[in-house]
């Protein structure tokens, strides 16, 4: 699948915002104790997919009824559900200044993903959570998600790359009081 980039600047993807609040210091404070332990930008970028992935609970995975969107409360509470964890990872590869892109698939409701620029490419990254019969890795050599979309139940892969989270799936979760009101009222599609 070919990627398109929906802003042709860059520097786009490097923005912080409300949502991807790279400034905030318990994003700054993480990002430069992963940046310690990293010998360069492809290893921060494992490093700090690994983790989101692992020491951040998805939060439907933990049982935890918390609904979190904000990178910084999404690193300080260590729970969401896969858009959290998202903007938590981008957040923390925009602080080290690498290009980092939100995307999406539908899976029946719409999953959350990020790309991040390597390389000259962008590389598709989920950092949902491991758990049985998922095993999503950090990878620059093909794609190693949680999910593959079965086109034959609907499912899909968008495209497209965002500069900023999708604004149907911002709406879902700044509209959620708890985890199971944001399960009622995914978005199926972009």
């Amino acid at each position: 699948m070919e990627l398109i980039q929906e802003k042709p600047d860059l520097s786009a993807y490097l923005a912080a915002d409300d949502v991807i609040d790279h400034h905030h210091p318990v994003v700054r404070e993480t990002a430069a104790r992963l940046a310690s332990r990293s010998t360069d930008s492809y290893d921060y970028a494992r490093v700090a997919f690994e983790f989101v992935r692992d020491a951040i609970p998805h939060s439907q995975d933990a049982g935890d009824l918390r609904v979190t969107w904000r990178a910084s409360d999404v690193l300080e509470r260590r729970t969401g559900v896969c858009f959290a964890k998202a903007h938590a990872l981008a957040a923390l590869l925009r602080a080290e200044d690498i290009p980092t892109a939100f995307c999406y698939q539908r899976l029946g409701v719409v999953h959350g993903l990020v790309a991040v620029r390597l390389d000259g490419s962008w590389h598709r990254q989920d950092p949902r959570g491991n758990k049985p019969g998922v095993d999503a890795r950090f990878s620059l050599d093909g794609e190693r998600l949680a999910f593959t979309p079965d086109p034959k139940s609907n499912e899909l892969d968008y495209p497209v790359l965002y500069a900023e989270p999708h604004p149907v799936v911002m709406r879902a979760l700044r509209a959620a009081s708890d985890r199971p009101h944001l399960w009622r009222t995914l978005p199926t599609a972009l």
